[in-house]
């Protein structure tokens, strides 16, 4: 079997020999250099001589650890805040801040519980009404919060017939 003859072969040798800084980037058939197909070494021809002279092995390393210096890091968590906007350079919020959780005037922020609203249909009564119900965040997640919003969303609102009145005034609270 003609390994170089594969296309992805010559994709990947031409650009490390290029690289490596050998100046022609041809890449020689050769079939009978090729002992053991193994995958994770590979070998860069600087001419076409014979065999022996044109192989020349560097360490052994995947191709998963030659690509991701490349690849951009996706462990890193992104939270979509614009520091400066186009228009006006101001701070803008994250939209899904206000749309999922509400913030109290105290400082606390309340979020419904996570799948209220999802496969209703297989669980519980019990278990429906306790996912009904708000929770706190607590300390940690509401100053993050707190960084994601503009102060548009910190000041005080005074809704008629408002549920949560008692809760936006706290008392003996450290937060």
């Amino acid at each position: 079997v003609d390994m170089l003859s594969l296309g992805f072969f010559t994709g990947l040798l031409r650009p490390i020999a290029v690289s490596l800084g050998s100046r022609t980037a041809q890449v020689c058939h050769l079939s009978s250099a090729v002992r053991s197909p193994r995958l994770c070494s590979y070998f860069i021809p600087t001419k076409c001589n014979p065999p022996q002279a044109s192989l020349s092995l560097t360490p052994r390393t995947s191709i998963l650890q030659r690509v991701s210096p490349l690849a951009p890091n996706f462990t890193q968590l992104s939270r979509g805040i614009t520091y400066y906007s186009v228009k006006k350079g101001k701070r803008k919020t994250c939209k899904s801040v206000p749309e999922r959780f509400m913030r109290l005037h105290c400082g606390l922020w309340i979020r419904r519980k996570a799948g209220y609203k999802k496969k209703l249909w297989k669980k519980m009564p019990a278990r429906r009404r306790r996912l009904r119900e708000h929770v706190f965040c607590n300390k940690t997640q509401s100053r993050l919060l707190d960084k994601m919003t503009t102060s548009f969303w910190k000041r005080r609102n005074w809704f008629l017939n408002d549920p949560y009145l008692t809760y936006h005034d706290r008392k003996n609270l450290k937060f």
